[in-house]
């Protein structure tokens, strides 16, 4: 990071948002993507790839550890050095703000010959680590995080890792995928039982790369099986168009539920049953939300998605919906403080644990700007109105800088939001997406205290 800091100021918007805007690549995805096409033997393409500081953490990666990528762009071309063909990094692996990159590699890696150390930025470096490397060592891995549970985590090369029957603590996607990625180089199956559905791209990835999965009910949620382990694991190259990202997407879904007269048309937003929960919600809040040429054609659903403007009424938030929706609760939560009545979020203690306490950060953000608003260990309430404007700060959190970017839109004055470099990790070009559709928001380059 430089020695200085990006505000956004947003002032009220004095007209509605309307037109088409098309959304970067899915986050989520593009990084599964170039760690399978990585491991799979063959050339791979893709189409739609998200190019973010997160995900060139990613790329930047596999090329140290010896993977010919080339990139342009949302095109990228991977030429897959198989399960084993990876070679030991120089050094440290930086993996700056991305915790999907830990989480995941931390999977890959405890299958290695090599040693291997992954590090990262001051917050990825407090983000939790334990609950990846716990189940890893029971799989015969050697996984060490500091002291603390978190990064750096040194990673010991050269052991046979066997499979367990795990029942996942928490319902989390990389925990999940972390597993199953380890699973590829364990001897015998690899069991995981999640207690609530969380989104399956690395199933579904896994699957595209030939190497499908076994899913089945249990009684404390979702049985996921690997059908191969070890010696007998092979993933075959092959291409893939990236959705764009319903994350993204979920700031414009809710920036046309708070200016009256918005009518605004997002093309192509990837919605994978296990993503789109952000649409349930915000329709369980009176949004107009339309789902248009639906494409099921390929590894991941599209479609384009048009939203105009009705007043929202606040609701409690159904705990199954939680996992589904986890990062585009901010998005949602700011759009409640322009509902009518209360808006309840409760047993999502997990946004404690994001790139911020994502919680404690909205609730101080929307007390800021004259939102009544209570918290609890896993959740908070929000009492609909209209911030008043002023100055609240991201906690250098992407999701958090652009939800309060929401919230200024129809305050009663400007808001600044503070600590918002981060916003390239994951959606860069966020500025000018928004400027497409009558939303403006200005920047101030700060230099840091």
């Amino acid at each position: 990071m430089s020695a200085t800091r990006i505000d956004y100021i947003v002032n009220p918007a004095t007209s509605p948002l309307q037109g088409r805007i098309r959304v970067p690549g899915d986050k989520s995805i593009s990084h599964r993507a170039i760690i399978l096409a990585s491991l799979a033997e063959g050339v791979s393409e893709f189409d739609g790839f998200l190019d973010s500081a997160d995900t060139q953490a990613t790329i930047a990666t596999f090329r140290q550890m010896g993977v010919h990528l080339q990139q342009e762009g949302g095109m990228v071309s991977v030429e897959g050095v198989g399960l084993h063909g990876l070679s030991a990094p120089p050094g440290i692996i930086d993996l700056g703000n991305s915790g999907t990159s830990a989480r995941l590699l931390m999977g890959i890696l405890a299958g290695q010959r090599f040693d291997s150390t992954l590090s990262g930025d001051a917050s990825l470096r407090r983000r939790p680590m334990r609950r990846v490397a716990d189940p890893l060592n029971r799989m015969n891995a050697d996984v060490r995080p500091t002291a603390q549970g978190t990064l750096p985590v040194h990673v010991k090369g050269g052991r046979q890792l066997r499979g367990i029957e795990y029942e996942l603590p928490v319902a989390s996607a990389q925990l999940k995928s972390a597993l199953l990625l380890a699973g590829l180089y364990a001897g015998g199956k690899t069991t995981l039982i999640e207690p609530e559905i969380t989104r399956d791209h690395t199933e579904r990835l896994l699957a595209h790369f030939a190497c499908p999965l076994n899913h089945s009910s249990h009684r404390s949620g979702r049985r996921i099986e690997t059908a191969i382990g070890g010696d007998d694991s092979a993933l075959q190259a092959n291409n893939l168009r990236v959705p764009g990202d319903i994350s993204s997407a979920a700031f414009f879904l809710a920036a046309a539920c708070i200016v009256p007269g918005s009518d605004i048309f997002i093309e192509k937003v990837g919605i994978n049953p296990t993503r789109c929960a952000v649409i349930e919600i915000l329709r369980s809040m009176g949004a107009d939300i339309s789902v248009l040429n639906v494409d099921n054609n390929a590894a991941e659903p599209a479609a384009d998605l048009r939203v105009r403007y009705r007043q929202l009424h606040g609701i409690s938030i159904p705990p199954a919906l939680i996992p589904i929706a986890i990062d585009e609760l901010p998005a949602i939560m700011v759009a409640a403080c322009y509902a009518k009545g209360e808006t309840i979020l409760k047993d999502a203690a997990e946004l404690r644990v994001k790139e911020s306490d994502r919680i404690q950060a909205l609730a101080e953000g929307l007390d800021k700007t004259g939102v009544t608003v209570d918290t609890w260990p896993d959740g908070l309430r929000v009492l609909g109105g209209q911030p008043v404007g002023g100055m609240v700060d991201s906690h250098a959190d992407h999701r958090i800088a652009m939800a309060f970017c929401l919230a200024g839109l129809a305050a009663g004055g400007p808001i600044t939001v503070k600590n918002c470099k981060n916003v390239a990790t994951s959606f860069p070009g966020f500025i000018d997406c928004a400027k497409q559709s009558g939303w403006e928001i200005n920047t101030k380059t700060i230099p840091s205290d």
